[in-house]
């Protein structure tokens, strides 16, 4: 059964595209027709590729890793925080800090930098502080926060990315290609889809489009992570002592190197990596 229908996407919007002048030529397979000098999207193919993309997010779910979400537009911000973090994901909502991916060891760090601040304010260090030390602390906490908060429990790289609006957040697409991570996305008729592996063809401006996409795909996460609670409740308790779960093996995995990393100290720091630490801070 599919997960919409052609009203409620007709309804949202999705079928609108952008100006013909506009368009990018990779996006032909998905266009039905133009209209006053607008493309207006195949909405059949936009249902059909919403069902695969949840398929497969369902799926990732399941198998407890993570995907993180990202959409530093004005109209996206409020939908992808609020669903999104309904369903325990992280996301990017601010400015995608250059390296996130193919620097990720620096990225962590800056995230223990804000745990390390906390524990401060909670042992009594912060007690003893000046009152101009204390207000430089409490900014820095509060930019790395703002930038980095909805990531502090990505404790890896994520398995997958979902990206609204592929042509504004082209370095995270490009970081998660180089690495091998797929990429979904809502891809737009000024876009270029070639570099995604689940295009989602739709309006990536409008609130409603946006709100709509997003919330099918925290629905299938949210089945994964319910079908997976279901399965690990079901396994008679000891049958797997001694070992990890097979649903958390690879989890486990890989939390496991992402803190070996963290700890290991690189003798000389790479002058790209401490532009990277630099900008985070």
């Amino acid at each position: 059964m599919s997960r919409t229908n052609f009203n409620e996407l007709l309804d949202a919007g999705v079928h609108f595209g952008h100006l013909k002048r506009k368009w990018n030529p990779a996006m032909a397979p998905y266009i039905f027709m133009e209209r006053n000098g607008i493309h207006i999207i195949d909405l059949e193919k936009t249902s059909a590729k919403i069902d695969e993309a949840a398929a497969a997010m369902k799926q990732i779910a399941k198998s407890g890793r993570k995907v993180l979400f990202v959409a530093t537009k004005k109209q996206a911000k409020d939908i992808v925080a609020e669903k999104v973090g309904s369903v325990n994901m992280p996301y990017v909502t601010e400015r995608w800090p250059g390296g996130m991916l193919t620097n990720f060891p620096t990225i962590r760090k800056a995230v223990k930098k804000m745990s390390s601040i906390d524990k401060m304010a909670t042992d009594g260090t912060f007690d003893n502080l000046s009152k101009r030390e204390k207000l430089q602390i409490t900014r820095q906490r509060a930019k790395l926060e703002k930038n980095l908060g909805s990531i502090a429990d990505m404790t890896r790289q994520p398995s997958a990315l979902f990206v609204v609006d592929v042509a504004k957040e082209h370095i995270a697409v490009h970081e998660a290609k180089r690495l091998g991570i797929p990429v979904f996305a809502m891809v737009d008729t000024n876009s270029d889809p070639t570099e995604i592996d689940f295009v989602i063809p739709a309006n990536d401006d409008a609130a409603k489009s946006i709100s709509l996409v997003i919330n099918i795909m925290c629905q299938a996460l949210a089945e994964g992570l319910n079908e997976r609670k279901a399965e690990k409740e079901t396994v008679p308790e000891g049958a797997h002592k001694g070992k990890f779960h097979a649903l958390d093996y690879e989890e486990e995995k890989h939390e496991v190197v992402a803190e070996e990393e963290e700890e290991t100290e690189a003798v000389g720091k790479p002058e790209a990596e401490a532009e990277t630490e630099e900008e985070v801070k």
